[in-house]
């Protein structure tokens, strides 16, 4: 049988995962019974994992029903500020911390992601596996967990801003720059290329989003 515990992890993990990649999009109504159905397990993981990402603000109640929450306009401009400053000084500490290793991890991923620039959703996978490994260079576990936390609210906003026309291309370009200064322990380089990376993020995604108005 199964581990309990580790049921109770996999049924959060992949909700949280369908979330993240667009299976379920905001406002979209999670039901117990085919969560159970689509990961094949039983009903008792799959309410409690429901009540922990409505803890965390993933869901949210609407009548009897959990919906997947979304994010209004001046959540999402304080979850970047949040998000810049953090991640930016994630690859401060990387700079001053990062092992050979780290770095060459990081440059094989830059390359390898370049392959995916037509594929916006596993460019999207690709991205936040690149932000992850720069977290983990910083060394301090404290900082992974509140970047954990941030990255982890990202997963309501319903596309990627790597699907607009141009922007993949823009944003391997800036890994490779934050890379760079990683590699030349240069901080405050490091500090500013990735926060100079997430403000044009920020940018794509307020375009993204101020053309759903455009027919209005």
């Amino acid at each position: 049988m199964q581990d309990a515990k580790a049921s109770h992890k996999d049924a959060y993990a992949l909700i949280l995962d369908a979330i993240d990649v667009g299976v379920y999009k905001p406002g979209d109504r999670l039901v117990e019974s085919e969560l159970a159905d689509r990961f094949g397990m039983s009903r008792t993981p799959i309410r409690e994992a429901l009540q922990r990402l409505e803890t965390q603000s993933l869901l949210e109640r609407d009548g009897r029903s959990l919906i997947v929450a979304s994010l209004n306009h001046n959540q999402l401009a304080e979850l970047y500020v949040v998000r810049c400053e953090l991640e930016g000084l994630a690859a401060r500490l990387a700079a001053k911390h990062a092992t050979d290793e780290e770095v060459r991890v990081l440059r094989a991923m830059v390359e390898e992601d370049a392959a995916l620039l037509d594929n916006p959703r596993a460019l999207a996978r690709a991205n936040r596996r690149f932000h992850k490994q720069v977290h983990l260079a910083s060394h301090n576990s404290f900082l992974v967990q509140q970047l954990d936390l941030v990255h982890r609210s990202m997963a309501l906003m319903a596309t990627t801003s790597l699907a607009i026309e141009g922007r993949g291309k823009t944003a391997l370009q800036e890994h490779r720059a934050i890379v760079e200064a990683i590699a030349a322990h240069d901080g405050k380089a490091a500090y500013e290329a990735l926060k100079s990376h997430i403000s044009k993020a920020f940018e794509e995604r307020l375009r993204l989003d101020a053309d759903k108005y455009s027919d209005l």
